[in-house]
């Protein structure tokens, strides 16, 4: 067997290694709450030991801000929401309402990762505000996106003519909020199909000419 392989077979075993790690820390974390987990709890879940967690995280916040930032991707790649493929085929279609039930339908499988875990982290955050600063940006990175949507989504044919970009960002970044999201899927039952139809619906009215 070459070095080359070996190399490579090790660096899978550590990734997997680390997504166990993620994981473990994800379901206890929303389970229990970010204060009330212990790493070391973390550790048996991923049956790793303790050290390992701090060797690859260093420490519990940034343990953290991993957990939130693979939740949100879906998968442990270094790509921006922005450059994933579903946000850029969405900018990317020929009418407003198209871009809107794209744009819509990947928010959707993202709430259905992360929604439980903006609720575990603005929780945190209230009791620890260093971990507000871990992501260190001026604007809510959710925003952001929301933002860049809503400025392609005013050039589409089928949009309101009176509509601005500031005013979409607005509607986008409330009516698809995780919060929303909660309230309608896990509080009131909501199938979170039902939750994209409903943001589809809700949106185009908003936002398309009737």
């Amino acid at each position: 067997m070459s070095p080359v392989n070996k190399g490579g077979k090790r660096a899978e075993k550590a990734r997997q290694t680390r997504l166990r790690m993620l994981q473990a820390a994800g379901e206890l974390f929303v389970a229990r709450g970010y204060g009330a987990t212990p790493l070391q709890d973390i550790a048996d879940r991923a049956g790793v030991a303790v050290q390992t967690i701090y060797f690859t995280f260093r420490n519990k916040r940034t343990l953290l801000k991993e957990v939130v930032d693979t939740a949100i991707a879906g998968d442990d790649e270094p790509i921006a929401t922005m450059d994933r493929p579903w946000f850029r085929a969405a900018l990317d279609a020929e009418t407003a309402e198209a871009q809107l039930r794209a744009h819509v339908a990947g928010v959707r499988h993202i709430m259905e990762r992360v929604a439980t875990i903006s609720e575990m982290l603005r929780i945190a955050a209230a009791a620890d505000p260093e971990i507000a600063d871990l992501w260190q940006q001026d604007a809510d990175p959710r925003y952001t996106v929301q933002a860049a949507a809503a400025k392609v989504l005013v050039t589409k044919p089928g949009v309101r003519a009176d509509l601005s970009a500031e005013h979409a960002a607005d509607v986008l970044f409330g009516l698809l909020s995780p919060e929303l999201y909660l309230l309608l899927v896990r509080d009131r039952g909501w199938a979170p199909q039902q939750w994209e139809q409903w943001a589809f619906d809700t949106l185009r009215a908003q936002l398309c000419q009737p």
